[in-house]
């Protein structure tokens, strides 16, 4: 996400980069040739900056985007950042500040996201929004993302602010409704992708054990009515889908304890709202016996541990 959005921003604009993941940090400073603290170096990593705090990324810029694993993750960066009053942005001596804007794409549930967007809103540092994504590793790294965009249209203009920014990263941004809403979206989406992804690997598994070939059958059912895509872009058995995470030991993707977690959000929030949900506690379990085997490793990595 980082190197598009370095490679479709203006080349006058900075890019500012934290990550907490220090080995992720070091990777991308080696990929794009650039030193922590540098800059002004030539070539694609030109205009970028690595610093140590996300307080110090909102002090430098106009927009912030933040990705985080839990709430509380999202919830400690934002009190770093809203701890004390953020310097003013520079502007024209005629114009009045810019108003910095805040674009949260972590998958969170949404009552948290709303808490953040009103302590941001509270303590007049900027707009909120929310926008957590769908098309994993693949989808980030091409380019390919969808947005699902939780933003206020009654003051005009902020839909039409973000949209722009998010299709740097992306290839469809998609307005579900007020602050929040993005994450609600993301979450039914998730809770049907974790179970669609079970029964991929249960379909595939019985025409293993029929003596059916893999890749035939999955064929099949990628051109017939049980085509979902943990069936055609990121089927667990090697070879079916090539560059899925099963072609690598599963490693890469959509780890199992990314999705146990959102299946969880997802299932805290139908309680809340008293929708019955009956395949997701079954789901549930699943996810739990299997990041206990195969932490790490990509959420097909169910098709392994049902024997596959």
């Amino acid at each position: 996400m980082a190197k598009n959005l370095r490679a479709k921003i203006p080349a006058g604009d900075r890019l500012v980069i934290n990550d907490r993941n220090t080995d992720a940090t070091k990777a991308f400073v080696e990929e794009v040739g650039i030193s922590a603290g540098n800059s002004n170096v030539d070539g694609k990593g030109s205009n970028i900056e690595v610093v140590s705090s996300p307080r110090k990324v909102a002090e430098m810029s106009e927009v912030v985007i933040t990705v985080l694993p839990e709430p509380s993750h999202v919830k400690n960066v934002f009190h770093s950042i809203l701890n004390q009053p953020l310097p003013p942005l520079p502007s024209p001596s005629t114009m009045a500040p810019p108003e910095r804007l805040f674009i949260d794409c972590s998958t969170i549930d949404p009552t948290s996201s709303r808490e953040v967007a009103n302590a941001v809103h509270t303590h007049r540092q900027g707009r909120f929004v929310d926008a957590p994504m769908s098309g994993g590793v693949v989808g980030a790294r091409t380019g390919a993302l969808t947005f699902m965009l939780g933003a206020s249209s009654r003051t005009g203009g902020l839909v039409k602010r973000v949209t722009p920014i998010l299709q740097l990263m992306g290839q469809k941004v998609i307005h579900m409704g007020e602050q929040g809403t993005g994450l609600s979206g993301k979450l039914a989406n998730n809770y049907l992708l974790a179970i669609s992804n079970i029964a991929t690997a249960e379909a595939m598994n019985l025409g293993k054990r029929w003596g059916l070939d893999p890749c035939t059958l999955g064929e099949l059912i990628n051109g017939s009515s049980g085509r979902c895509w943990s069936s055609e872009i990121n089927n667990p058995v090697a070879g079916v889908s090539p560059g899925a995470p099963a072609e690598h030991d599963f490693d890469g993707g959509f780890g199992v304890e990314l999705m146990r977690k959102d299946l969880r959000l997802a299932m805290e929030e139908a309680r809340r709202v008293g929708a019955k949900v009956e395949l997701g506690e079954r789901a549930g379990d699943v996810y739990e016996d299997v990041e206990g085997a195969e932490r790490g490793k990509d959420f097909s990595v169910v098709y392994r541990w049902l024997g596959g």
